[in-house]
């Protein structure tokens, strides 16, 4: 901004929020996150179905450490994402326990919470560059977590009605 020029606020801001929100809890036409998890059998969790690459855990697992990379480069100059694939995907097919399953959803919420605490709060501009990052926003960080978690969500049904885990 050069000196003497006025930031204009976005008249929309208010409203852009809200529909970032609204995406990222899954609105619309989107698979919500807690409708996909809920009631997954426990030994359903590491299966693999014929045909998919992966396991409803390995999903699970996947959306998980995805979803925390963006959020803390997002918010923490200092983080260093981890190495790509292997840091990205769990090392097994199927979760250690019914506890492993439980906190990586657990963990999951309090991440997307972060999230849109993050778009929510008006002391973000949504349009300003991240400083430690090479054009990304908080808006298009956002965004790119909305899409990630749906087309992960998405697999995720696909296994479950492939193993006769889903009513839906």
């Amino acid at each position: 901004m050069t000196k003497g020029a006025t930031k204009i606020k976005d008249p929309n801001s208010k409203q852009l929020r809200e529909h970032v929100l609204y995406l990222l809890n899954g609105g619309g036409a989107h698979a919500r996150f807690d409708d996909v998890v809920k009631n997954m059998p426990e030994e359903l969790r590491g299966a693999k179905p014929n045909g998919l690459p992966h396991t409803a855990w390995m999903l699970l697992e996947h959306l998980r450490l995805a979803q925390w990379d963006i959020l803390e480069f997002s918010r923490n100059a200092k983080y260093t994402s981890p190495k790509w694939p292997e840091g990205y995907w769990p090392q097994k097919q199927a979760p250690p326990g019914a506890a492993a399953w439980n906190k990586s959803i657990q963990q999951f919420r309090k991440d997307l919470k972060a999230m849109q605490d993050l778009v929510a709060n008006p002391k973000n501009d949504l349009y300003a560059r991240i400083p430690w990052g090479d054009g990304q926003t908080i808006l298009r960080e956002a965004l790119l977590l909305a899409d990630h978690n749906a087309y992960h969500l998405g697999q995720l049904v696909d296994v479950r009605r492939l193993l006769g885990a889903w009513k839906g």
